[in-house]
C-alpha cells in the first residue's frame, strides 16, 4: 500500500513516526511520502517532501501575515499527492491546513483518514458537516471527543492516546532517575516560534526567585537554536538557564516541577507525574477572537480530559512573574502534590493503555479494504 501522511507540528511528527512503524509491521512493503519532521524521516527512511519547520503558523495575525506562503504550500501539497497517488491520505492534527486539504482530497477520490481529530467541539462546530463529507474515518485520542463526533454521525474510533504508549516505552527503557541536585524546574515554552518569543521571557522572569533550583529549557530542533539564544542573551537571568535539545522526556522525568506551554506537553508532563503550571500567551488579536469563538472551560489537555481544574492555567494577562511565583510555591506543598498526583492516576486510567498507533494502522488498512470492495 502507498500512504501519504501530513503532519505540521512536532507532536504530529512524533505520532506520525509511530504510525509509519505500525503500518510497516502490518505490511513491510508499504511505501510512504509525507510532510513531517525528523522523526517521521527516521521511521520512513527518507526525507520529508516538506519539513514541519516550514509549516508552523499559529494565531490569526501570524496566519494572515503568511497567507501567500500557506497558499503556496497548499498548491505544492496537492501536487505532491497527485504525483504519488496514495491508497490512503492520512492527516494528523494540523486542522487549519488539513481540514481544507481534506475537501480537495475527497473531491479527487482519495481515501481520507484523519488521526488526532480537529478540535471542532471547541471552536467551530459548524464545520462538522464538511468534515463528515470529506473524511472516510476519524481517529480520536481524547475520550470525550468520541461521543461528540459519533453523535454527529461521523465514523469515529477512539484509539487510545499515543502519549501513553510513548511515555510507557520511555519509562521501560530508563530506570527511575535519581532526584537531580539541585532540583530541576523544566521550562517548555512551546513548539512554535511565536509561542517561544512570547512565553519564554515570562518564564525566565521567575528564575531569580528560586535560587535553589536549576532551570532547564527543553529545546526542540524545529525551533532555531538562534531564537532561544537571543532570548537568553537579552534577558537578565538568561545566563542562569540551561538549554538542552531533544531531551524533553529526560527532563520531565527528572524535574521537580514544570512551567509548560499549553498543548501536548501538558499531558506529557502529567503522565510523568510532574507538578506543573500551564502557561499561554498569544497576540492580542488572536486572544480576543479566541474569547469570542472558543467555547471551552479550559485550555490544557489535562483539565479538558478531567473536566476539572486539576492544573492551574495562566493565560494572557494572567501570565506574569508574580502569578507564576505564587503557583510554583503552591506546587511545592506536599498536600497539593499528593492531590495532584492522585488526579494524574485518574487521568491515566481515563486514557487507557492500548497502542494508538497500532489501532490507527489497523483502521486505515481496514478502510482501504472496504473502499476497494465497494
Amino acid at each position: 500500500m502507498k500512504y501519504f501522511i501530513i503532519a505540521g507540528e512536532a507532536s504530529g511528527d512524533l505520532h506520525g513516526s509511530n504510525l509509519i512503524l505500525a503500518l510497516r509491521q502490518l505490511d513491510s512493503e508499504s511505501t510512504f511520502e509525507f510532510w513531517g519532521g525528523d522523526r517521521m524521516a527516521t521511521a520512513a527512511g527518507k526525507a520529508p517532501l516538506r519539513h514541519i519547520a516550514d509549516l508552523s503558523f499559529m494565531g490569526v495575525w501570524e496566519v494572515l501575515k503568511n497567507l501567500r506562503t500557506i497558499s503556496r504550500h497548499f498548491k505544492e501539497c496537492k501536487r505532491d499527492i497527485s504525483v504519488f497517488e496514495p491508497d490512503a491520505l492520512i492527516l494528523i492534527d494540523y486542522p487549519g491546513f488539513n481540514l481544507k486539504l481534506s475537501a480537495w482530497a475527497k473531491q479527487n477520490g482519495y481515501n481520507v483518514q484523519y488521526y488526532i481529530s480537529p478540535k471542532l467541539w471547541a471552536w467551530n462546530k459548524g464545520r462538522i458537516k464538511a468534515l463528515r463529507a470529506h473524511v472516510n474515518h476519524l481517529y480520536t485520542i481524547l475520550p470525550f471527543e468520541t461521543a461528540f463526533y459519533k453523535d454527529q454521525n461521523l465514523p469515529t474510533t477512539y484509539v487510545g492516546n499515543p502519549l501513553v504508549e510513548q511515555i510507557t516505552a520511555f519509562k521501560n527503557r530508563h530506570n527511575s532517575p535519581s532526584p537531580a541536585q539541585p532540583p530541576i524546574i523544566a521550562l517548555l515554552p512551546g513548539s512554535r516560534r511565536q509561542e517561544v518569543r512570547r512565553i519564554l521571557p515570562v518564564m525566565l522572569d521567575v528564575v531569580c526567585r528560586f535560587p535553589d533550583y536549576s532551570f532547564v529549557i527543553a529545546g526542540i530542533h524545529t525551533i532555531p537554536e538562534k531564537l532561544y539564544r537571543e532570548i537568553l542573551q537579552t534577558h537578565p537571568y538568561g545566563e542562569k538557564v540551561q538549554l538542552v535539545f531533544d531531551a524533553t522526556y529526560e527532563i520531565l522525568s527528572k524535574a521537580k516541577m514544570g512551567l509548560i506551554t499549553s498543548g501536548t506537553s501538558t499531558l506529557e508532563a502529567a503522565l510523568f507525574g510532574l507538578p506543573q503550571v500551564v502557561c499561554y500567551k498569544t497576540s492580542p488579536l488572536t486572544y480576543v477572537l479566541a474569547k469570542l469563538f472558543v467555547k471551552i472551560k479550559f485550555i490544557s489537555l489535562v483539565n479538558l480530559i478531567m473536566d476539572a481544574s486539576v492544573v492551574t492555567e495562566l493565560i494572557q494577562g494572567q501570565l506574569n512573574a508574580d502569578n507564576l511565583e505564587e503557583e510554583m510555591h503552591r506546587l511545592l506543598h506536599p498536600e497539593h502534590i499528593h492531590k495532584l498526583k492522585t488526579d494524574y492516576v485518574v487521568l491515566y486510567e481515563k486514557l487507557g493503555t492500548q497502542s494508538a498507533s497500532r489501532e490507527v494502522a489497523k483502521g486505515v488498512v481496514r478502510s482501504i479494504a472496504l473502499s476497494s470492495n465497494e
